[in-house]
C-alpha cells in the first residue's frame, strides 16, 4: 500500500516531469527566435562582435546551455528575515566558449572549491577522480571569474531540497556554451534514488521520459541541503562541508518565493549571490 508521503514525492516527481516538458519546448521556442534576431544582427555588426554572437546564439542552440531545470517547483513559503549580507560590489562577467576546456587537472590530487557567498562561505570537497570533466570545467570556469556576482536562481522546498545555481543570466537558461559528459552517475553515495544531503551535483536537460538530454551538462549546479529522492541522472561531484552545510541550511529556512510566470524559477527570499567561487588543489 502507498503512503501518504510516497503519494506525495510521486506527485512531486511527475509535476516536475511536466514542467521539464514544458520548459523545453519553450527554450526551442526561444532558440527559434534568437536564431533570426542573430541574422538580422549579423547584417550591421561586423569583425570580432560578429564572431562573439554568432557563437554565443549557437551555443545556445546546439549546446542547450544545460538549464533543464532538476527539480519540481516549490510550494512558496512564508516570508522570513533576510539572513544575508549585501553582495559585494561587481559584476556579472558576459562569457561564453565554443567547446569544453582541456582536461588539464589532476586526477589523483584532492581540490576544494569554495563558494564566499552573502550568507556565508560554502567549502566543497571535489571528486576529481569520479568527475574529472566537471572538476576541470569548475576550475577553468572560477579562474575566468565566471561564478563571481551570479546569484542563486532557484531554491526547492517541497519533495526535493536543493539550492540551484551557476546560471549568470539568473534565470536558470544560462550556460558557458558548451556541454560537459555525465560523469559520476553510479556514485556509491547514491542510494535508493536519493541525493543524500549534503551532495553538490549538474543541473542538466535529461528528460527521463524520453530518455534524451544526456551529456548537456554546463555550468549550473545544485546543492542538497536535505536528503532528496531524484534518479541518478545528475552528475554527483562534490560533497559540502558541515560549516558550508549550515550556511546552506540558513539560505533553506528563510524559504523561497513564489514561482516566476516567465521563468517558472521559485527563487530563494534570502539574498543569495556567490561573490566570488574558487577552485584549488590541495
Amino acid at each position: 500500500m502507498v503512503s501518504q508521503e510516497q503519494r506525495r514525492r510521486q506527485l512531486a516527481r511527475e509535476k516536475f516531469l511536466r514542467q521539464q516538458q514544458r520548459r523545453t519546448s519553450a527554450r526551442r521556442k526561444t532558440h527559434t527566435r534568437n536564431a533570426v534576431i542573430a541574422a538580422v544582427v549579423g547584417v550591421v555588426v561586423a569583425g570580432g562582435a560578429l564572431s562573439y554572437l554568432t557563437g554565443a546564439f549557437k551555443s545556445d542552440d546546439k549546446k542547450a546551455n544545460a538549464g533543464a531545470e532538476v527539480t519540481p517547483s516549490a510550494s512558496p513559503t512564508s516570508k522570513a528575515p533576510d539572513p544575508c549580507e549585501k553582495p559585494a560590489a561587481g559584476k556579472v562577467k558576459s562569457l561564453a566558449w565554443k567547446k569544453e576546456p582541456a582536461v588539464t587537472i589532476d586526477k589523483s590530487a584532492d581540490y576544494t572549491m569554495k563558494m564566499a557567498t552573502t550568507c556565508g562561505d560554502i567549502d566543497i570537497a571535489l571528486k576529481a577522480s569520479a568527475a574529472p570533466h566537471t572538476v576541470n570545467s569548475f576550475a577553468f570556469l572560477a579562474g575566468k571569474g565566471y561564478f563571481d556576482h551570479t546569484k542563486c536562481h532557484r531554491l526547492t522546498t517541497d519533495g526535493i531540497y536543493v539550492l540551484q545555481c551557476g546560471d549568470p543570466q539568473g534565470t536558470g537558461a544560462g550556460g558557458p556554451g558548451y556541454t560537459i559528459p555525465d560523469e559520476n552517475l553510479k556514485d556509491k553515495s547514491l542510494k535508493g534514488n536519493v541525493y543524500p544531503a549534503g551532495t553538490v551535483a549538474m543541473a542538466n536537460q535529461y528528460n527521463a521520459q524520453t530518455q534524451q538530454g544526456r551529456n548537456t551538462g554546463g555550468s549550473q549546479f545544485f546543492l542538497v541541503y536535505q536528503d532528496s529522492q531524484l534518479p541518478p541522472d545528475y552528475a554527483p561531484f562534490g560533497t559540502i562541508s558541515d560549516a558550508g552545510m549550515k550556511a546552506l541550511k540558513k539560505i533553506a529556512a528563510a524559504g523561497a518565493q513564489a514561482a516566476d510566470p516567465q521563468t517558472g524559477n521559485t527563487a530563494p527570499n534570502a539574498t543569495v549571490a556567490i561573490n566570488k567561487l574558487t577552485v584549488t588543489k590541495s
